[in-house]
């Protein structure tokens, strides 16, 4: 009577292909699992930069807190700050215009009143425009306020272009490796992109704060999930055409 009952089951797996196919099962629905969990990450980070761009300037950290300070606790709050431009000391960092066009974001050391540098990125220039001296107007000397945004320290990826600081061109903007070329210090660990008000003359051109954090989790998930669907589907399909599916005609 066992021997009848076991034999007259509706669905006999076959063991390899139960193993593979349990062992991609719990593969493809751990990876949706964990775009799950980052898509929740992520949509946390999104909130906390909307709610820090929304913010009014502040002042930025005192020198006195900037060795023990991280800087992506600060990115992206704006800040304002008081000091005097060192224009002999700008820095040149590789960028591009809205059309492509090449050119530098200008980065200038701010000395504040206590003593401390942050380097701000005052904005875009053309290639032509790289010489300070054909944009003098927009050098202003002594006691300026601005307002700008916080950003942490540029990483450097194997595809990025070693900084050529003979020819004062830089492609990372990084306060620990362009500071010390510009004699200062102490320097800040983060780095201020200025807003959009109008330099004299022209240029710099500020407002260069972009926000594009790519956010595509869930589809990632859906992705993953649908997977798993599919490979449960094929499994079935596979039995049924090995006659496993069904219980069998007496």
């Amino acid at each position: 009577m066992a021997g009848a009952m076991s034999g007259n089951r509706w669905f006999r797996p076959l063991l390899w292909p139960t193993v593979a196919t349990a062992i991609a099962l719990a593969i493809l629905v751990g990876l949706g699992v964990w775009q799950m969990e980052r898509l929740h990450w992520k949509l946390d980070l999104i909130a906390r930069i909307d709610a820090r761009m929304a913010a009014s300037a502040a002042p930025p950290p005192p020198q006195t807190e900037w060795a023990r300070l991280d800087p992506k606790a600060l990115e992206y709050r704006h800040l304002r700050l008081t000091g005097a431009f060192r224009h002999d000391k700008e820095l040149h960092y590789f960028a591009q215009d809205e059309q492509g066009g090449a050119g530098y974001d200008i980065v200038t050391p701010l000395v504040l009143a206590d003593g401390g540098v942050v380097l701000v990125d005052r904005g875009f220039v053309p290639e032509e425009l790289k010489d300070p001296a054909r944009r003098k107007a927009g050098n202003v000397e002594g006691e300026v306020t601005l307002t700008g945004v916080a950003r942490a320290p540029q990483g450097r990826s194997s595809f990025t272009a070693p900084d050529d600081q003979a020819r004062n061109i830089w492609f990372t903007r990084d306060p620990a490796t362009m500071g010390p070329a510009t004699g200062l210090a102490p320097v800040a660990p983060f780095y201020v992109e200025a807003d959009a008000t109008p330099n004299p003359g022209g240029w710099p051109k500020g407002g260069r704060t972009r926000v594009d954090i790519r956010n595509e989790h869930f589809q990632y998930a859906l992705t993953w999930f649908g997977l798993a669907l599919g490979l449960v589907a094929v499994y079935f399909f596979y039995h049924r055409s090995q006659g496993r599916v069904g219980r069998p005609k007496a």
